[in-house]
């Protein structure tokens, strides 16, 4: 008799033949396997690499590529860092509107009171917002338990602050002082972290809006995308002007100004942490402390003005990046534009640039290569350098992380939808 092959070899776990070619893992370990390519290991996890593509987590095969890679982060012996953090609504469905748009600026300015960071300046959209976030380094010796309890008193009341000093007693009076010390120590993890500060931002402002909109499910459509900004006058000037003409590229407003979801608009209309922000940036460009009269001047003509290269904030800023050509007349300028040549940084401005918002790290060629080294595993070993040269306009000799490729620049698209939502001033 002729001898047949069974499609079927072995049993499962419960007794049932297994079909030839299946898999062997039982069906929790292919739930824990599609959780892990989410996730990635957990501590108490037995970790192994299988091969180049794969590794094992407890037994369960996981593919590599599944895996979400951690955010590109500062080296921790910089003083402060910047990042230019951008997260868009699920769908990008234009969903915020003047009451949302002002609940989310209630919510921004409290957090970045208690994590201990700066929002430079920001820009509030119906389907997305960018915020440029300074961190600075954290503490090498933390501050006092009395100090904690003070500033989350400080930042969200007597109620909140009561709590977490009764669970820390509580803790302590029962001999548990490592949980104690675990309460304490989570509050401070909070802080000095633009992914803490962002994770939380966006967590509480959803809570907000489903509450307010009778709503369940996930109102962020990925979590949010960071680019690193050097902190010297031609990165950090550059990015904060883009951040505050989105509303311009978006056909909303011809000026600045008179969006006041932007921390320009925000600063015109006399909001002091506005302008707070701003001085940063303005005191950067000036190399010096600015009076408060002068900030907004200053950083106006970082709008407006930088864009013809003749000007002296654009000279500074050119000796800054290490540029030989220090300034073109009107007369050059015009004469480019005409021939269809490189686009200015006024131009290129009203543009979206994808360098700001996927570029990974954005500044001089010395800072790109400062952050390449710090995480020099996260690359391929066969590359050598991390800075790449921006190219399609005249970025004052900035560099990016990332050597984008398709659609770095694009013209400004044209009015939101919801334009007419948009608040009157």
């Amino acid at each position: 008799m002729q001898e047949v092959e069974s499609d079927f070899t072995g049993t499962t776990a419960t007794g049932r033949p297994r079909r030839r070619g299946s898999s062997c893992c039982s069906t929790e370990a292919k739930k824990q396997s599609k959780s892990r390519m989410r996730s990635g290991p957990m501590p108490h996890d037995t970790v192994r690499k299988n091969n180049e593509n794969c590794i094992c987590i407890n037994k369960v095969s996981v593919p590599l590529f599944g895996m979400r890679r951690s955010r590109l982060r500062a080296p921790a012996d910089w003083k402060v860092a910047y990042y230019h953090c951008v997260s868009r609504v699920v769908d990008r469905r234009f969903v915020l509107e003047q009451a949302e748009k002002r609940r989310f600026l209630e919510l921004m300015r409290m957090y970045e009171r208690f994590c201990q960071v700066r929002v430079v300046t920001f820009c509030l959209m119906s389907n997305h917002f960018h915020l440029l976030v300074e961190v600075p380094q954290r503490p090498s010796l933390m501050p006092s338990e009395a100090w904690l309890l003070g500033h989350i008193r400080d930042c969200f009341g007597e109620k909140t602050a009561w709590r977490v000093e009764e669970q820390v007693r509580q803790y302590r009076q029962t001999g548990a002082d490592l949980a104690a010390q675990q309460v304490i120590a989570g509050w401070f993890s909070r802080m000095w972290d633009v992914s803490q500060f962002m994770k939380t931002l966006k967590q509480r402002f959803t809570q907000w809006f489903n509450k307010h909109h009778e709503r369940r499910g996930t109102l962020w459509e990925d979590r949010f995308r960071s680019t690193m900004v050097e902190g010297g006058p031609a990165a950090l000037g550059m990015v904060a002007a883009y951040i505050d003409l989105n509303p311009v590229r978006a056909g909303l407003v011809d000026d600045p100004k008179d969006y006041p979801w932007s921390g320009y608009g925000a600063a015109i209309a006399g909001a002091d942490a506005a302008r707070s922000g701003l001085a940063t940036v303005s005191n950067c460009l000036a190399r010096r402390e600015l009076s408060k009269g002068e900030v907004l001047s200053h950083y106006r003509r970082m709008l407006y003005v930088a864009g013809d290269a003749g000007d002296l904030i654009t000279q500074q800023i050119r000796r800054d990046a290490g540029r030989a050509k220090a300034g073109i007349d009107r007369e050059a300028v015009n004469r480019v534009k005409a021939q269809s040549g490189e686009l200015t940084v006024r131009e290129v401005l009203r543009c979206r640039v994808r360098y700001f918002t996927a570029g990974a790290a954005v500044g001089s060629r010395e800072f790109v290569n400062a952050v390449f080294d710090s995480d020099r595993d996260r690359f391929g070993g066969t590359r050598i350098e991390g800075a790449r040269a921006m190219k399609g306009a005249d970025f004052l000799g900035l560099c990016s992380l990332r050597d984008l490729q398709k659609c770095v620049i694009t013209p400004p698209s044209p009015p939101e939808a919801d334009a007419a939502s948009a608040p009157s001033v």
